[in-house]
């Protein structure tokens, strides 16, 4: 039973990237309860040592928000960055989510998807949100190039 318990941990840990947060500001005032806020979080692709991913998002405040049971709005930004040489633990897909938050109490989420450009030697990172009725259009692209000499390895 323990040898399950700890494989499922080991599993559900490798499905989603863990984000740290840098900063936020907040864009309105509550008297009683947490603001309304821009978050700032930072991660780290789980397959390209040496590329960080910068993203922002609202995070609604309120009673609602304090408890978790708001639902945040579709507005996210994010910006990658090469922050070291960059090495693949591995082949990646074409097409892969690297990064994934509810921003809901159900049934919203944002999401980071990486895509490659093989064509131009690039890591392309696309943020947007979803909704399991009702996603939204709002989306923040970037990319990071990959050095000439360093083909990315694919699926």
């Amino acid at each position: 039973m323990r040898k399950i318990l700890v494989a499922m941990a080991v599993l559900s840990a490798s499905w989603s990237c863990v984000a740290e947060t840098v900063g936020d500001v907040s864009t309105t005032f509550k008297l009683l309860s947490p603001n309304d806020k821009v978050v700032v979080e930072v991660f780290d692709d789980p397959d390209v040592d040496g590329v960080a991913c910068y993203l922002s998002h609202a995070k609604t405040g309120g009673y609602k928000g304090a408890l978790g049971l708001a639902e945040d709005t579709s507005d996210a930004a994010v910006a990658c960055r090469q922050i070291g040489p960059i090495g693949f633990k591995g082949k990646i897909a074409k097409q892969e989510e690297v990064f994934n938050a509810r921003t809901s109490f159900l049934f919203k989420h944002v999401r980071v998807v990486r895509m490659v450009d093989s064509k131009r030697n690039t890591l392309v990172y696309l943020v947007y949100s979803d909704k399991l009725i009702d996603g939204s259009p709002k989306n923040s692209i970037t990319a990071v190039p990959v050095l000439a000499s360093q083909q990315i390895p694919l699926k």
